[in-house]
């Protein structure tokens, strides 16, 4: 009876290794996505990259949740990433000022963890950050945009949310362009338009409507410059206003190809989604990662978007 006892589980080991699986096979690399919002045409984009990069990856189970621009929310998410045994932990976070909780909760708990495309204020060197330089977005926007402008006239700017260290940053790309390269071009609305191209289009409106002439519009992201420029078509100012975004969207591509979109900064949403999870991945399972730099950085370049090179970002 002793000897049955030993035999039977042996005999299955045998039978398992001589099947060709590997014994770790049925463990997949489980990974928590917390996004700060699936309703945002860009965001969207970074997620559908994940997803793809997902389903590629055959031994990783990829959970993605919806923060809804909420930072309690989003703070639970990552505590019930943590209480259900997740290997590694990804944060687009609502509020790069607020992810402090966030940080030590998943360092305490020994589980790596990726932010993507908002950079922390606070970022431990445990911890990777898979995202673009935004400061470089708004010298690169300014820089085209100041050109249209002739390198003067009065300039509006459209800001992101004001949580977000992507919208501060590119905010003051922008403004320190105006200050070094263009002295004459004087600064003068500025208001946050949430990266909402309807509130992009109303703040707009109301520009014009208070009789402020304005000859640029240097916008954070494509969706509030969009909606800028919904406003100006509506004032019969289309081609008097230069106006300029970040994103690359195809919106904006096409906005381009109508001559009305003036430049737009291209900003990789498949880069920096799939190589977001994949550090989260190779970090779950110990192996080195040579995209990282800079200690614990992963750099997703941008790219000017003119009016000479456009027709090469269209799909």
């Amino acid at each position: 009876m002793k000897l049955a006892k030993v035999l039977v589980p042996a005999i299955a080991l045998m039978a398992f290794a001589l099947s060709g699986v590997p014994v770790q096979a049925a463990q997949k690399v489980k990974i928590g996505v917390s996004m700060a919002l699936f309703d945002d045409v860009w965001l969207t984009l970074v997620r559908d990259a994940m997803t793809k990069w997902g389903k590629a990856h055959p031994d990783a189970e990829l959970t993605i949740v919806d923060a809804n621009n909420d930072t309690a929310k989003q703070t639970g998410q990552v505590e019930n990433f943590l209480a259900q045994g997740m290997d590694a932990i990804v944060v687009l976070p609502v509020d790069t000022a607020a992810t402090g909780p966030i940080t030590k909760s998943v360092t305490k708990a020994g589980k790596p963890l990726v932010y993507v495309n908002r950079l922390p204020g606070n970022l431990p060197q445990s911890v990777v950050y898979c995202g673009s330089n935004s400061i470089e977005a708004g010298i690169m926007n300014m820089e085209e945009l100041g050109k249209c402008m002739g390198g003067k006239g009065n300039l509006a700017i459209l800001v992101g949310e004001l949580s977000n260290e992507a919208a501060i940053k590119r905010t003051e790309g922008i403004k320190k362009v105006c200050k070094e390269k263009y002295p004459n071009i004087k600064i003068v609305r500025e208001q946050t338009g949430n990266w909402k191209r309807e509130q992009g289009k109303t703040l707009m409106e109301n520009w014009l409507a208070s009789g402020q002439e304005i000859d640029g519009v240097a916008s954070d992201n494509d969706e509030m410059a969009l909606g800028a420029l919904q406003a100006i078509k509506a004032a019969g100012k289309l081609g008097k206003i230069c106006v300029g975004g970040t994103d690359g969207s195809h919106d904006a591509l096409v906005s381009m190809e109508k001559g009305e979109l003036n430049n737009t900064v291209f900003q990789d949403p498949v880069g920096q989604g799939e190589k977001a999870v994949n550090a989260a991945y190779l970090l779950a399972k110990k192996e080195s990662n040579p995209d990282v730099t800079d200690g614990n950085k992963i750099w997703i370049p941008y790219q000017p978007i003119t009016k000479e090179n456009f027709k090469s970002y269209m799909k």
